[in-house]
């Protein structure tokens, strides 16, 4: 049978109140007492639970992240950064996967309301500047990643301008008739990758065609998932005339989109949006965000401003840089080839 605080206190010999306070290194407690109180409870194997604990103080002592779908390959990177910089400070982590769709917000409203922790942060929570104001009324310290709103601490890439990157490299390599491979409209990372793709086309004097920016029907994860890629590539490679080259709006989609490529034995250059570990073993060219770096960066601010509520709100927006590799390289006359 589990022990109990309360077989604690009786193998001390003192009271329950005191346990607590030992545990919770509380004033009133002698370092002697504490000590005893300690080893006992080790000896019989016995530790405090730390949500109890933090009622107890009626502090929580736990943050939460918020996210649409767990298994983002996307999500698995910023939290590995969110871990680690949670080593040493005294808070637990919660993650809670909210389902995508219309009820989202309501979702995460519902999240607010219990105030179970002490502060969240939003992963890949894409919404519109009065959704986000509606949040504000729950003052709740709250960090974003992956998007951006300018009343809550927030990390992110120059979207833009990684789009930006890539488009302009495959029109320096000669290509002119260029897809986009796209993922949700309303996604705000995708109206920024968008902005940045028909920069560089204009820059460069290339007539922005809207039929060139295709995307899958599927609307799980906004779009940003393996078979939304492969679903959109086959109706870039049915396109007539085919697009000489084709920028991907995330790496997951572009495994998807290798695939469909492979099965119809027509390839064209293509640069894709992540960097994620599977990009480097599939060859994909990739813009590269540091997503492990945007994890500890969201945990670094979200501590920040449960320490000072009145801190000026900070925005980190990180410049990405373009890897290149195989997945570009290929020579567009000779596309008719197994990827």
């Amino acid at each position: 049978m589990a022990k109990t605080i309360y077989d604690i206190a009786e193998a001390a010999g003192v009271s329950i109140a005191t346990v607590s306070r030992s545990f919770s290194n509380s004033k009133g407690v002698t370092e002697k007492t504490r000590e005893k109180v300690l080893k006992i409870a080790e000896e019989l194997g016995y530790h405090p639970q730390g949500f109890a604990q933090s009622l107890a103080r009626n502090k929580r002592n736990a943050l939460t992240v918020i996210v649409p779908v767990i298994s983002n390959y996307f999500f698995m990177e910023v939290l590995a950064g969110i871990q680690d910089q949670l080593k040493n400070l005294d808070f637990e982590l919660n993650i809670v996967n909210v389902k995508a769709g219309d009820d989202l917000l309501n979702q995460i409203k519902f999240h607010l309301k219990r105030r179970w922790s002490e502060g969240y942060i939003f992963i890949s929570i894409h919404f519109n500047d009065n959704e986000w104001k509606s949040l504000e009324k729950f003052e709740t310290p709250s960090v974003i990643v992956d998007d951006y709103y300018h009343k809550f601490d927030s990390v992110s890439i120059d979207n833009e301008k990684g789009a930006y990157m890539a488009t302009k490299y495959l029109i320096e390599k000669g290509y002119r008739d260029i897809a986009m491979l796209s993922a949700a409209p309303h996604s705000k990372p995708i109206i920024l990758r968008k902005n940045g793709y028909q920069k560089a086309l204009k820059e460069a004097g290339i007539k922005f065609n809207e039929k060139n920016i295709v995307q899958s029907s599927i609307r799980e994860r906004d779009g940003f998932t393996e078979a939304a890629g492969y679903e959109a590539m086959m109706k870039i490679v049915e396109m007539k005339p085919l697009p000489e080259a084709c920028f991907s709006a995330s790496d997951i989609q572009s495994v998807g989109a290798m695939k469909a490529m492979r099965d119809t034995g027509i390839r064209i250059p293509l640069i894709s949006y992540d960097n994620l570990t599977i990009s480097e073993y599939l060859d994909i060219s990739t813009v590269a965000q540091p997503m492990y770096k945007m994890g500890r960066d969201a945990v670094r601010k979200l501590v920040e401003r449960l320490e000072n509520k009145e801190k000026p709100v900070s925005h980190t927006i990180y410049s990405p840089d373009l890897i290149i590799r195989k997945s570009s390289e290929i020579n567009f006359k000779n596309r008719k080839q197994t990827v």
